[in-house]
């Protein structure tokens, strides 16, 4: 991605770890980028960014010891070389301590050298970051931790250079306290703590600005995370021709619970068809077909009574994708049936009751699963299954071994949704508006996946894409969102990506 936000490849999308974009800065060096270039280049993106979007008013750059800092120095040159820019520049540390590519842009800097301290940010209408960066996994206290305090205080713009300090690059974790940014700009590609909470909270607009640094060297690198984004799955949506018909576009069996409980897989089914399954039925007990027959149309019904009818119904041609779970019940009943959907062709969506009655028994669920399969937690039924996130751990490396461990594709839900194949693939989406945190959004969401896989998506892109679409949905309607909206705007939602 160049400094003008015009996205040249799928690539542009990949996230990179502190490690990785470490091994990026040397393969860019290696291949004959000097590290001053790239970090002259850094500084000149930050002020490019500040420039086009505030008038000169009185700044300080707030500049660590490393090669952040380093940034800072070209930031606060810059910006005063720019003219009408009131440019103050403090210094966390002694500058006798700044080495390497730092010390040389240190160097080139003409201006005093104030103590970083709270009084640092007295009178600056405009404040830049440029302290740690991504990289940082000790808590923040003492002076630097007080200069942020006073930071975040101030009625001044704010900007981070990289990641705002305090925040881990890999994770999103805050590492005690952090800056609390209107802009962050980074280099060459994002890293997984701009979207990670609560780092995407703190970050504001993200701006990826193009440093110099080869495009070649991701395949060096080979990064397996990526933001979500329709570039790197519309190609495979499904798009139906002049001579399709419904059976050409798959069949998805919903499962519902009994007659108290069957609004989720309403929801899901609607959710199914408005994604372009040809053909959606709901199988449901005895007790709950005409409560669902008489408020579906379009959708199918059918009744089952225990696993072996229901066996017999995914048996039947057609029928190459099911969804259990929403509204199932944590019971007998609904192990057994995961377990004979399990043993099917067909492949299978689990989400929330499909998954809790596993709780402690992940390694039944993992054996059972051969086919193609998907789980669709939240925090509280991954939990049950996968155990806590260790302090520290990140979500992404959470998540990714949960897919490993089962053997399947594993979409934890969230406002920062991390979606993980079991071979180390992960997208994180980032498109979810908080309107979404109401009843039955999350069945919806496992319909739109059900329904991308009838038609034949694998179970890792039909995840990405149900999620990125299932939040562009909800950006459509706005305010007020209610779960039954979602389908009604999903129309909307293709006709933007075809």
């Amino acid at each position: 991605m160049t400094d003008t936000g015009i996205v040249s490849n799928r690539s542009s999308f990949d996230l990179l770890s502190v490690d990785e974009m470490y091994a990026a800065d040397r393969a860019a060096v290696e291949g004959g980028v000097s590290g001053t270039t790239l970090m002259e280049a850094a500084g000149a993106g930050v002020v490019r960014a500040i420039t086009r979007r505030w008038a000169p008013r009185p700044t300080v750059v707030l500049c660590g010891p490393g090669n952040n800092g380093g940034d800072g120095f070209v930031i606060a040159r810059r910006l005063r070389q720019a003219g009408a820019w009131d440019v103050r520049l403090a210094l966390l540390g002694s500058p006798d301590r700044l080495h390497g590519n730092a010390r040389v842009m240190a160097d080139s800097w003409d201006g005093d050298m104030l103590p970083l301290d709270p009084k640092s940010t007295e009178g600056a209408a405009l404040i830049v970051d440029a302290i740690f960066g991504a990289g940082l996994s000790r808590d923040l206290d003492g002076i630097t931790r007080a200069t942020l305090e006073s930071a975040n205080a101030a009625d001044a713009v704010r900007v981070a250079v990289d990641v705002p300090s305090g925040i881990h690059g890999d994770t999103g974790h805050e590492c005690g306290y952090c800056f609390r940014a209107d802009l962050s700009v980074t280099f060459f590609r994002k890293k997984p703590g701009h979207l990670l909470l609560p780092g995407r909270m703190v970050c504001g607009e993200v701006k990826v600005v193009d440093i110099g640094i080869p495009a070649s060297v991701l395949e060096a690198v080979a990064p397996r995370v990526a933001e979500n984004d329709p570039a790197l799955w519309s190609h495979l949506v499904p798009v139906p021709g002049l001579q399709t018909h419904k059976y050409r576009r798959g069949h998805a069996l919903i499962v519902s619970g009994g007659q108290e409980s069957t609004g989720a897989a309403r929801l899901a089914a609607r959710a199914a068809l408005r994604i372009g399954s040809g053909l959606v039925t709901v199988a449901c007990p005895p007790d709950s077909l005409i409560v669902n027959a008489s408020q579906l149309t379009a959708v199918m019904t059918e009744s089952f009574a225990g696993s072996l009818e229901l066996k017999e119904i995914l048996g039947r041609r057609r029928r190459n994708a099911v969804l259990l779970g929403p509204g199932n019940g944590v019971n007998e009943a609904t192990r057994t049936n995961v377990l004979t959907a399990l043993q099917s062709p067909a492949a299978c969506v689990l989400d929330a009751d499909a998954l809790t009655v596993f709780a402690d028994q992940r390694e039944v669920l993992g054996t059972a699963i051969s086919g193609p399969c998907l789980l669709t937690p939240h925090d509280g039924e991954f939990m049950r299954l996968f155990g806590e996130v260790p302090q520290g751990r990140g979500k992404v490396d959470a998540v990714r071994q949960a897919a490993r461990l089962v053997g399947a594709v594993v979409l934890l839900k969230g406002a920062d949704t991390v979606i993980a194949s079991p071979d180390g693939r992960v997208t994180i989406n980032g498109n979810a508006p908080p309107e979404l945190a109401t009843a039955g959004t999350g069945d919806v969401l496992s319909g739109l996946v059900v329904g991308l896989l009838a038609q034949g998506m694998e179970p890792f892109e039909a995840a990405s894409a149900a999620a990125w679409m299932h939040g562009a949905a909800a950006g459509i309607v706005g305010p007020g969102l209610i779960a039954e909206d979602l389908s009604e705007a999903l129309p909307d939602v293709l006709q933007g990506l075809r």
